[in-house]
């Protein structure tokens, strides 16, 4: 939307806040509050910018907004650039609010798209935001919008003792994840595994893909991360996760020096853009940065995999015949590549 005109949700709009609507915000922010036990509101002693809050967003460079139903308000959200000489190219989506009552309407998800579209139309590269670690609902929203866990816990000397995590996601780009990260994006990363198995993907799962299934596979992925033997890469376009890619260091005593590619993921609705390719040269990356010197993997012998491992300079050290079984249970041959990794700074993709 522009900053200007309203928004339409079904019935509801989403208007541009004024300072007029102070009572309407505070209103809002306390009914959410009171869901949980301990987190109490001092406006006057810790947020006097609520009493103007469009004015204090402005002053930021940033902006607010109110979703109204039948002139009933119904949710706020709001943006900024960070400050000077903090993380450039980044914005903070700020105050998410949704009346209680209109949890699940979907006015959070239109809240939360006008707020990303006007950041990166601003020219946001990142967002990033802070959620108390009591707001588990909260958690979850954003996480089902690829935010992941970056970054320590910050805490606040406020009446309520908070304590927040931090939330963050590249617009366009790749993203080595952290255990914690990995768990963060675990719904993500589910719904990537299973639309990629269904679409006809050779890794080692056949479909349908329960969901159950894939989130067992990702949580043992996030203890292999924490245990240093697996590295993850994320990438994310137009604020989604939409792809993945995985770096085996777990390799027997006599192979230090030795990686192995696995789980090139690139969900079906945003394949040809350039994410693989950027997914694995950044793997590259990461290998060296591991002490890795030689890479291998296998794929499925005629998958589109396959010619982007040999544009992008994989050599074929052979093929093993029925080495896996097709959806339908035919054989497949697998083709073993191998590569010396490159240590390129290549450019995140986007």
């Amino acid at each position: 939307m522009s900053t200007s005109s309203p928004a339409t949700m079904g019935g509801s709009t989403i208007r541009l806040g004024r300072d007029s609507d102070a009572d309407a915000f505070i209103a809002l922010i306390a009914a959410c509050w009171a869901l949980y036990p301990g987190v109490r509101m001092d406006v006057d002693g810790e947020m006097p910018e609520l009493r103007a809050l469009a004015s204090y967003y402005q002053s930021a460079g940033g902006a607010l907004w109110l979703a109204e139903d039948r002139d009933n308000p119904i949710g706020m959200i709001a943006t900024r650039p960070l400050k000077p000489g903090e993380r450039s190219g980044a914005w903070e989506i700020c105050r998410v609010y949704v009346d209680p009552a209109h949890h699940g309407s979907g006015a959070g998800h239109a809240l939360l798209d006008v707020a990303e579209a006007h950041a990166v139309a601003a020219g946001a590269s990142r967002l990033v935001l802070w959620s108390d670690t009591r707001f588990e609902r909260a958690h979850q929203f954003y996480e089902k919008r690829s935010f992941v866990r970056c970054g320590p816990i910050r805490v606040l000397a406020d009446v309520s003792q908070s304590l927040e995590f931090a939330y963050g996601k590249p617009v366009n780009g790749i993203e080595l994840l952290d255990a914690a990260a990995a768990a963060s994006a675990e719904r993500s990363l589910v719904d990537l595994l299973v639309a990629c198995v269904d679409a006809g993907a050779s890794v080692s799962f056949l479909p349908p893909l329960p969901a159950a299934t894939a989130r067992a596979f990702w949580k043992h992925v996030t203890a292999e991360i924490a245990a240093g033997t697996r590295l993850l890469l994320a990438g994310w376009a137009g604020g989604s996760l939409l792809g993945a890619a995985m770096l085996d260091l777990g390799t027997p005593p006599n192979q230090p020096h030795r990686a192995e590619v696995q789980k090139l993921l690139v969900h079906p609705n945003a394949r040809r853009k350039g994410l693989g390719r950027a997914l694995m040269q950044w793997a590259e990356q990461e290998a060296v940065r591991a002490g890795r010197s030689l890479l291998t993997l296998d794929t499925k012998a005629g998958d589109a995999a396959e010619a982007l491992y040999r544009a992008n300079g994989w050599q074929e050290a052979g093929r093993i015949p029925g080495y896996a079984l097709n959806a339908d249970g035919t054989p497949c041959d697998t083709v073993l590549f191998w590569k010396i990794p490159s240590p390129t700074k290549w450019e995140r993709v986007g």
